[in-house]
């Protein structure tokens, strides 16, 4: 999906063709694959999913395509996090799990094509370096907003690592995936948490319909704060069409909206 293409290719450069099934403003969720998929699993060398359940139609295609070569679960080695019985898959919205996904990725890059380790290597120490001072500047301006300030709304329960990472309290009337419907009892709720706790950060997502949020917003009088982008990035004129770019617009839009 797209934000795993994008850092498989800020890691490989021009050293790997890389071919994504699952697109920006896609939902990797609801994503039904095609025949040309199962023709390109077949073709490749390496195929690379995030795992944690994220993407359960992709072991079917992989199996039905015949591929024997190597699969990377990107998220290996990534602490869990758990709702209920339910895995949450969107590890990569931390920038410690992120870590994680591009030591795994370039692992497996050195390991397919060695003749190229050095320029791997040398991709990898610049992306930690980029991510570390992306991190740093946006906390600057986030870590002056109260704890008990941070709560903010969304379409489905896909920020719990950011959540944990920069203790924000995120509510949204879908849970892990969007793959099922939100609830009467849902809704009800997050309106109730949002009067109770005088919530003023209000956001859909680039991959679901914002009917549900702009109902909520409606009945409670908080105005939508804008997009946030969770399980997809946004088309390359977009102001979230790389990794870094998300995790940018992301923070700096929720600082914007808690500080409103």
């Amino acid at each position: 999906f797209s934000i795993l293409q994008n850092i498989v290719a800020e890691l490989g450069g021009e050293h790997v063709h890389i071919v994504n099934l699952v697109g920006p403003n896609s939902d990797a969720h609801m994503y039904q694959p095609k025949p040309s998929d199962a023709v390109a699993i077949a073709h490749a060398d390496l195929v690379i999913l995030n795992g944690l359940g994220f993407e359960g139609w992709m072991t079917r295609l992989i199996a039905n395509s015949g591929y024997k070569n190597t699969v990377l679960v990107a998220s290996r080695g990534v602490t869990a996090r758990m709702q209920g019985e339910a895995v949450d898959p969107h590890a990569w919205q931390s920038f410690a799990n992120i870590r994680i996904y591009i030591a795994n990725i370039t692992q497996s890059l050195i390991a397919l094509k060695p003749e190229y380790a050095r320029a791997f290597s040398r991709r990898h120490d610049a992306f930690i370096h980029n991510i570390t001072a992306l991190q740093n500047d946006l906390r600057d301006g986030f870590n002056n907003i109260p704890p008990g300030k941070r709560v903010v709304v969304t379409s489905h329960d896909a920020f719990g690592y950011l959540g944990h990472e920069w203790d924000i309290q995120f509510l949204a009337p879908v849970g892990l995936s969007t793959d099922t419907e939100a609830s009467a009892e849902d809704i009800a709720k997050v309106i109730n948490d949002i009067r109770q706790r005088a919530v003023k950060a209000l956001f859909i997502e680039n991959i679901n319909n914002p009917r549900v949020l702009e109902r909520i917003a409606s009945e409670t009088g908080v105005a939508v704060g804008g997009r946030l982008y969770s399980d997809a990035l946004s088309d390359v004129d977009g102001p979230a069409s790389t990794y870094l770019d998300m995790m940018r617009h992301n923070i700096e839009a929720i600082t914007l909206a808690l500080n409103h």
